[in-house]
């Protein structure tokens, strides 16, 4: 299967109701990513559409180009110009803070700065020029399910599952237009989990706010997620909605599929 085919581009981009996507807010076209210690090709001209205000999950097998193909999008690594478009611009061409400030980033482990909760969440506006004040902390802290209380804690008394949401909070004080996540929940316990999980669907549900998850986890994507990407070698070979899964036609994504369920 060749993913510059007219049949495949069409297959993916489409959104929840199978109609072509006309105003993606992200628009990937024949993205390539070559490691730079073997040579070997990691995104081989990957192609997607990712809807606006949607929770969109990333699968496949391991080594499979997930978390590469997820840092282009706010240039952790640097994509070939005309490859990756937010709201129809070349993503090049932006100014690179003012684009991660747009298109945030949740890693798999939560790292904190040095201070209190508050310090951590009034980072990224005091950059700008602005300083939030203790309502406003607060406000962010409740969207990431986290009270007033956790406010003038240092991050060493946190648990992984509340640096984390930390760590979310900060991010939203950016007021992001999509938040990109990669394995945010693998190093954590089921309640925190479902903690994340929830917070992922307030945040679509209340702001709109377009979501990509990288996950293992077939079983968090299908219940979070509008739309499936399974990521097979370098490539998105099937776009799916979370319950036709069992749908899927490419070998490798079928097996990964049967072996993780």
């Amino acid at each position: 299967m060749e993913n510059n085919s007219d049949d495949l581009l069409e297959h993916l981009m489409v959104n929840v109701d199978d109609t072509p996507e006309t105003n993606p807010k992200f628009h990937v076209h024949k993205l390539m990513n070559v490691s730079e210690t073997t040579g070997d090709l990691i995104l081989r001209g990957l192609c997607v559409d990712i809807p606006k205000g949607l929770i969109i999950g990333v699968i496949g097998p391991s080594g499979s180009g997930k978390s590469t193909f997820l840092r282009a999008l706010n240039r952790l690594w640097e994509p070939p110009s005309g490859t990756v478009f937010l709201d129809g611009k070349d993503i090049c061409d932006l100014d690179v803070l003012s684009l991660r400030r747009k298109v945030g980033m949740l890693f798999q482990l939560p790292v904190l700065f040095e201070g209190t909760v508050a310090d951590n969440v009034r980072y990224g506006p005091k950059l700008r020029g602005k300083k939030l004040t203790d309502l406003e902390v607060v406000a962010l802290l409740n969207l990431a399910d986290l009270d007033s209380s956790f406010a003038e804690k240092n991050g060493g008394e946190l648990s992984v599952g509340q640096a984390q949401r930390v760590a979310l909070a900060r991010t939203l004080a950016n007021d992001p237009e999509v938040l990109l996540l990669d394995e945010p929940t693998s190093a954590l316990d089921p309640i925190s989990t479902q903690n994340i999980e929830d917070v992922i669907v307030k945040l679509k549900t209340n702001r709109d706010l377009t979501t990509i998850i990288v996950s293992h986890s077939v079983k968090q994507i299908q219940r979070i997620a509008d739309l499936v990407c399974l990521l097979v070698d370098g490539e998105i070979v099937e776009v799916l909605k979370p319950n036709n899964l069992s749908q899927a036609k490419h070998p490798m994504a079928l097996r990964f599929l049967e072996l993780s369920s």
